[in-house]
């Protein structure tokens, strides 16, 4: 079961954030649209002097020294100062790294006596506030419960990202717990944040779990960012924010220092404005860590260089089928862009095969859920017992407590009902959750994916992430119409949400997926439609579209 389904069916700062851009409405809807004065009415935004810059492109300022790490850090601190609390506030950054400045500052020094570490040397990242920091930032989660928590150590990737050279610019807001606390839950709120805001429609959700980091990569709020996904939660903000999202293979990349859900299918995975700088991001947190099982012998599978397998013209004779059953059919405009993708992929040289449909699709909702009730409760103390005994919180069952205790700031619009169900579950040793495990790999994997990926000799599956962003509410949380998550979630496959087009200005994703460790097929699929289509827009921070 998808679980948004589950979930609830200063000179330099003067130079880059000076002025005001002149209202000018000019819509990015579909257009089979109709026009809405309301959508045109563009908030004035700062301008920004590193707008859809990518790596690539500081790397050559960095170099070349028309800008240093420590003015592009103190560009997008700036940037978010603006956008984040005032202005659109969209709520997608719970708090920044006191010690940036001090840290870009001293990867310029080293730069300039030694050289650059590698592609990401200097270059701002946040990090989804569930990935452990040890610094002078918390990680909680957005929950007041974990307020003030600072891990005895940096999660594996977060290490892997400071030995790279990139500087931890904050931590991005998310659905409270990764949108695993209630069943009427709004995504991309939190305690702590607040309700994440969509960039293109402010008062559209992001999607959820990783709304902060889909919010904050779409906005320009850095240069990349890193999100988790248990089912959804990379993908599915990546498509509502109009961005490039990886959710790697499980093991691929370590779960060490992450607050988790399952460990059957949590990953991180990286969340940018391209495919390139996704591929940059990706071979950097790679890697096997000792302390996560998962990744043992993953260093047979993995690249430090994805960018190596990106290739212009990468359909060409790529076999690629159209998963229709269960993922289509929920919205007529987002089907149309998914007829023009594919049509894309036919002039790149791709062979389709649609429909391709996954034969097991829908048949292991339930052994999902539950799968993910046991694992969360044992996960999560296993995590909260790594912090020590300062912990604020020792047990989930501390965690519900307090919720209770704290109602007004933690439950003003909606509860734990399914925290409450995970704590009433017993250990992973019991019957049924051996057995809705089993069903699980097997219906997703042999049974599924490969299933149907063995009959047409497929190299890639191809289905939309979701539909358009629907509106925030917070009474009656998310209304999610539809799209594809599940079965990659699952089965711990690769999964790549590229962005497709606009309906009525709000951004549509396509997930481009496949079979255990198929990154580097995966990333050439990818990057060759990205580089055939460019469908990537900036947001424009629209208040509403008056429907």
């Amino acid at each position: 079961m998808d679980r948004r389904n589950f979930v609830r069916n200063a000179a330099l700062t003067a130079a880059v954030v000076a002025g005001v851009k002149p209202a000018a409405a000019k819509a990015a809807a579909a257009k089979s649209a109709p026009r809405d004065p309301k959508a045109e009415a563009i908030m004035p935004l700062p301008a920004f002097a590193l707008e859809e810059k990518t790596i690539d492109d500081l790397q050559r300022m960095m170099a070349t020294g028309a800008m240093s790490s420590k003015q592009i850090t103190q560009a997008y601190l700036s940037r978010i100062e603006a956008l984040n609390k005032r202005g659109p506030a969209l709520h997608a950054v719970i708090e920044t790294n006191p010690d940036a400045i001090a840290i870009a500052s001293a990867l310029d020094a080293e730069r300039n006596s030694k050289g650059a570490r590698g592609p990401l040397h200097g270059i701002p990242i946040l990090l989804k506030d569930n990935i452990d920091t040890h610094d002078r930032m918390t990680t909680t989660a957005g929950s007041y419960a974990l307020e003030g928590s600072i891990p005895l150590q940096d999660a594996f990737i977060a290490a892997k990202l400071r030995a790279a050279g990139a500087v931890l610019l904050g931590k991005t807001n998310l659905s409270e717990w990764a949108n695993f606390r209630s069943s009427h839950a709004s995504s991309g709120w939190s305690g702590r944040g607040g309700q994440t805001k969509n960039p293109y429609v402010l008062d559209r959700n992001p999607c959820g779990s990783s709304s902060g980091s889909g919010a904050g990569v779409a906005a320009n709020l850095c240069a990349g960012a890193v999100g988790s996904e248990t089912d959804g939660s990379i993908v599915c903000p990546s498509s509502a924010n109009g961005i490039v999202g990886i959710k790697p293979t499980l093991g691929l990349l370590s779960r060490s220092g992450i607050i988790p859900i399952a460990h059957s299918q949590d990953t991180a995975g990286p969340m940018t404005r391209t495919v390139r700088d996704a591929a940059i991001m990706l071979g950097v947190m790679a890697g096997e860590d000792a302390t996560d099982s998962a990744t043992a012998g993953s260093s047979a599978h993995a690249a430090t260089d994805y960018t190596k397998f990106l290739d212009p013209k990468g359909l060409r004779g790529a076999r690629i089928g159209v998963v229709r059953a269960k993922y289509s059919g929920f919205n007529d405009d987002v089907d149309r862009l998914v007829s023009g993708a594919i049509d894309a992929m036919k002039r790149g040289g791709a062979v389709i095969v649609d429909p391709a449909d996954i034969p097991t699709a829908g048949k292991f909702d339930d052994s999902e859920f539950d799968v993910l009730l046991y694992e969360f409760k044992a996960d999560l103390n296993k995590y909260l017992s790594s912090l020590g005994p300062k912990a604020p919180v020792k047990m989930l069952k501390d965690i519900i407590a307090f919720n209770e205790k704290h109602r007004d700031k933690e439950m003003p619009w909606f509860g734990q009902d399914i925290m409450i169900k995970a704590e009433a579950k017993g250990p992973l040793t019991e019957k049924k959750y051996l057995e809705a495990l089993a069903q699980d790999v097997e219906m997703s994997r042999a049974k599924g994916i490969d299933a149907v990926m063995n009959e047409h000799k497929l190299d890639a599956l191809i289905a939309p992430t979701g539909g358009p962003a629907w509106p925030i509410d917070l009474l009656n949380g998310d209304h999610y119409t539809g799209g594809y998550s599940t079965p990659s979630a699952v089965a711990g496959y690769p999964n790549i949400n590229v962005p497709i087009g606009f309906v009525s200005g709000l951004p549509i994703g396509m997930s481009i997926f496949g079979r255990r460790w198929s990154e580097p097929t995966l990333l050439r699929i990818a990057y060759s439609y990205e580089q055939a289509t460019k469908m990537r827009r900036v947001p424009k921070f629209i208040p509403t579209l008056g429907v």
